[in-house]
């Protein structure tokens, strides 16, 4: 159980974290262990559940520079911590990624502070210092996110986002934090859940629907960690269309190619973050080569959750309803390999509509909204 008291301090000073340690167990961890409680905190306070936050081994070798991409984090600590603070001292954290393979215009940044700390400056300070540090990279757009429960009802209280679909709550302190600050509201997500089981009969009766609609053409496989190299490639292109092919309502978002090294890389880091891929892909027989994929992320400890992230079907291969093919396969080995009362997250554009078609048939149900903010012109 956390040591950090619920009480609002006197005074606070931002201090950048010291580079990222190997391991949770050194003594520089202190303001990464600080920063996975704070976010714990936050996730529980919103939804009722942590499983958004990452713990600190996770955390770790996630902020660690790589070819693609590279981050900072700074922490606000208490006025009247130790010259070395601890964990326990860290009352909100900014952090901030910068993009190192493609849209090098871009910064994405988080800035949380623990709940009953808010409105001290805190969170104020956390992001001119990740901004600056944005605009000494020579970043001139920066995106973040907000996450609200549940979704407001259209109406005078609701923030509706330009693409005419989701809406965030406007007089939520986040969103008034975020408009201050001059971010403008760009896109909505859908956060949705799967309580597993959910219904085994409903979801077998998808999956003999979408095998008949694709028919003999197309053949799944499907992989955990380990995918045969001879795929890389083949997935690297569809990596590459998660980048422009999805909704991005008004974010400043160029695409981001991938070749067979970055996958390779891909796969590798998520053991080194301890956590499994499990990848379902479809294969178009008559050429061999991969035209749809959707992955899940899964803790390796044995968590009750796991995160449903990208799915992509080819544009010349839309149409024999591949996407619930590769997710209903994808959810049968899931469930075979990890029996019992589990969630699965996921995250869509509130304007894509087939991909919530799926996820809705497939029993996700909503649980809330990620709003994206964008400020231009750093």
């Amino acid at each position: 159980m956390s040591t950090i008291p619920d009480v609002v301090p006197h005074s606070w000073r931002v201090l950048p974290a010291p580079p990222v340690p190997a391991s949770a167990d050194e003594p520089d961890a202190w303001a990464y262990a600080g920063m996975a409680e704070v976010s714990r905190r936050v996730e529980l306070a919103t939804w009722g559940w942590p499983d958004l936050h990452m713990p600190t081994p996770v955390l770790l070798p996630t902020l660690r520079t790589t070819p693609y991409r590279e981050s900072a984090v700074w922490v606000a600590v208490r006025g009247d911590a130790a010259t070395t603070p601890t964990a326990e001292d860290v009352v909100g954290y900014g952090l901030v990624h910068l993009p190192l393979a493609a849209n090098t215009h871009l910064a994405e940044v988080e800035v949380e502070v623990l709940p009953g700390h808010e409105g001290a400056g805190a969170g104020t300070a956390l992001l001119r210092a990740v901004e600056d540090h944005a605009r000494a990279a020579g970043r001139t757009t920066v995106t973040t996110y907000t996450s609200h429960s549940p979704e407001p009802e259209p109406g005078p209280g609701a923030l509706t986002a330009p693409t005419g679909t989701g809406r965030a709550p406007a007089d939520a302190r986040p969103v008034r934090f975020a408009r201050r600050h001059g971010y403008a509201l760009e896109q909505v997500e859908r956060y949705s859940v799967l309580h597993l089981p959910g219904d085994p009969g409903a979801r077998a009766d998808l999956l003999a629907d979408a095998r008949a609609a694709a028919g003999e053409e197309y053949r799944t496989h499907t992989w955990r960690d380990d995918v045969p190299a001879q795929w890389y490639d083949d997935l690297a292109v569809l990596f590459t269309g998660m980048s422009t092919d999805v909704p991005l309502g008004g974010l400043a978002i160029e695409e981001d190619r991938w070749d067979a090294d970055r996958v390779r890389a891909s796969i590798a880091r998520a053991r080194s973050r301890h956590q499994h891929v499990l990848l379902t892909a479809a294969e178009h027989v008559p050429t061999g080569r991969l035209a749809a994929f959707t992955w899940l992320q899964v803790p390796e400890p044995d968590v009750p959750f796991a995160f449903q992230q990208d799915t992509l079907v080819l544009r010349e291969h839309r149409g024999h309803r591949l996407g619930m093919l590769v997710k209903a396969v994808n959810l049968d080995a899931f469930t075979a390999w990890r029996p019992g009362e589990r969630r699965i997250h996921t995250w869509n554009a509130q304007e894509n509509d087939h991909m919530l078609a799926i996820n809705v048939a497939l029993g996700f149900r909503q649980e809330g909204v990620a709003a994206a903010w964008q400020r231009t012109g750093l």
